[in-house]
């Protein structure tokens, strides 16, 4: 399935030094999933001691990524 990064997700990324192929991976191999607000599906990895939580939509055949961020691991546990 195809992956689309938003623009406000881009910059998120930049933001937290986050790589696209770590957001990749965790789409990919998340180590926890969720659905949150307006049924939009999270995925969670793990991310040099922290959380890295990915947001997303799917529309038609194309993972939609909405924002990211990283957190610390007591917040979200994984």
């Amino acid at each position: 399935m195809e992956i689309s990064i938003t623009n406000h997700a881009k910059e998120r990324m930049e933001k937290y030094q986050i790589s696209e192929s770590d957001v990749k991976e965790t789409i990919n191999n998340p180590t926890n999933t969720s659905i949150g607000y307006s049924n939009r599906t999270i995925f969670q990895g793990n991310l040099n001691g922290y959380v890295l939580r990915v947001i997303c939509e799917k529309v038609k055949n194309t993972i939609v990524v909405i924002t990211i961020y990283k957190t610390k691991r007591g917040r979200y546990e994984i």
